[in-house]
C-alpha cells in the first residue's frame, strides 16, 4: 500500500518554515481543492493521482519520497512466497 504522509510533511513544512500551515492554505499554495486534501490527510486508502502528488511536493517543497511511502499489507507479503518450482518436462 502506498502512503501519502500528507500531516507529517505539513508539519515538517511549518518546522522548516516558522509558518502556521492549514489545509486551506495548502489548498491554496497547492491549487487543489480543500476537500482533497482533508481526505488525503485523514484517509490510509484515499486513492490519489500523481499530479495531486506533484502538486503537493512543490506546495509543501519536498520530494517524492518524503511525501510517499510504500508499505507492504499482510496479503501481499505473502503474495511473495516462493512458488514451487516447475517440472521442466511440461
Amino acid at each position: 500500500m502506498i502512503v501519502v504522509k500528507l500531516r507529517e510533511m505539513i508539519r515538517a513544512y511549518e518546522l522548516r518554515t516558522g509558518q502556521k500551515l492549514s489545509y486551506a492554505g495548502l489548498a491554496e499554495r497547492s491549487g487543489l481543492a480543500r476537500a482533497t486534501i482533508e481526505s488525503l490527510a485523514s484517509r490510509s486508502v484515499y486513492n490519489t493521482t500523481l499530479a495531486t502528488i506533484d502538486k503537493l511536493c512543490g506546495a509543501l517543497e519536498c520530494s517524492l519520497t518524503d511525501l510517499v511511502q510504500y508499505e507492504p499489507t499482510p496479503d501481499q507479503s505473502s503474495s511473495k512466497k516462493k512458488r514451487p518450482k516447475r517440472s521442466p518436462h511440461r
